[in-house]
């Protein structure tokens, strides 16, 4: 995983900025600079600006102001047809009255590729999805999952050097989604093609990319590899947004060697790494992954008092939630091993944590 792009900056969004009504900016000056065949994903919530980001760089929409380049060039004014820019929608968007086979062949036609061309390089994307004995069928002969197959299939048959996919995953179940998570990145691993991907889905975005950028109201709040934004994030709303995560108020009431002495409030001390958390006195949110929590009788820095509310049996650990410092949802992932002692709803114990494990953010 690199969290620079790979080489030379093949997709470039240069000081972009998005507005639908002349006011109000939807993307607000977006710098982006994607690796040529890196897999980037622009994760967010609804209207948070991701989706317009890509519809950009398709050319569906236009930029108020900047640049966007491919390869070097702006494409601002190019069409979306002449940009060579394969696409995969939520929707699949595949031709109903058309066979699959006639489905795959028609971006070929369109770039005027001669017959048995055109049949090789459609039994060639077929066999990539594991579709090859489908070809005869129409989309609604189908199920979801072998739409999309055929829909990815399509967006690579005419082998283009970078595919925009638009939450192509939202459709399927569960079980089917998380397989073709893996599909779509040991394809993308095998043809080393550039892919911009969307989601609001966080499980997805870390499973399949490079690299992450989480959107937050047209801007993106941070850029890096999916171990880098789960493990050190840069504000609150990253660390909320990406996995499950447990916040504590304070105030900061001395900064040291890059960790920050925090007060909760009662006189209770805890010490977290200083990221951005303001100046002494500054209001902060303390940030704790669940499974990085300890359970049971310690003292100093970081140990305080716990009340258990809920258990919750989910096979491999149980998920405990308890109250910790006024916050009611403070969850703890307690490993289903031996030797784990076994808690009860209503009991007094103490939690604690390392304080490298801990992040001092915004408040």
């Amino acid at each position: 995983m690199t969290n620079t792009p790979q080489g030379d900056g093949f997709v470039v969004f240069d000081h972009v900025q998005k507005s639908y009504d002349g006011e109000t900016l939807v993307v607000k000056d977006l710098n982006l600079s994607i690796g040529r065949g890196e897999f980037m994903t622009m994760l967010g919530p609804s209207g948070s600006g991701k989706t317009t980001c890509l519809m950009m760089l398709a050319g569906f929409e236009t930029a108020t102001h900047g640049d966007i380049l491919l390869g070097g060039s702006p494409i601002n004014n190019i069409p979306p047809h002449k940009r060579g820019i394969g696409m995969v929608f939520q929707n699949y968007a595949l031709f109903p009255h058309m066979t699959v086979n006639e489905n795959l062949s028609f971006p070929l036609e369109v770039r005027g590729q001669g017959k048995s061309e055109r049949e090789a390089n459609v039994a060639k994307a077929l066999d990539m999805v594991q579709m090859g004995e489908f070809g005869g069928r129409r989309p609604a002969q189908l199920s979801g999952g072998q739409q999309q197959r055929i829909a990815l299939a399509r967006a690579l048959v005419f082998e283009p050097e970078l595919v925009l996919m638009d939450e192509p995953l939202g459709a399927l179940d569960k079980q089917l989604r998380e397989h073709m998570q893996y599909e779509i990145k040991h394809i993308h691993e095998r043809l080393g093609v550039t892919v911009v991907y969307v989601t609001h889905d966080q499980s997805e975005a870390l499973t399949m990319s490079d690299r992450i950028a989480v959107f937050d109201d047209g801007i993106i709040q941070q850029l890096a590899s999916p171990s880098d934004l789960y493990e050190k994030p840069d504000n609150a709303f990253v660390a909320q947004f990406i996995g499950e995560n447990n916040t504590l108020n304070g105030t900061v009431r001395a900064i040291k060697n890059g960790f920050a002495s925090v007060d909760f409030g009662d006189g209770t001390l805890g010490e977290a790494t200083a990221v951005n958390c303001g100046e002494i006195g500054s209001n902060t949110t303390l940030s704790i992954r669940p499974e990085r929590v300890d359970i049971g009788a310690k003292s100093g820095a970081n140990a305080v008092d716990a009340e258990v509310l809920e258990l919750i049996y989910l096979g491999d650990h149980i998920r405990c939630r308890m109250k910790v410092m006024g916050n009611d949802q403070f969850i703890v992932k307690v490993p289903n091993a031996a030797g784990h002692k076994h808690l009860v709803v209503g009991e007094s114990t103490k939690v604690s944590w390392h304080k490298e494990d801990c992040r001092a953010l915004d408040a």
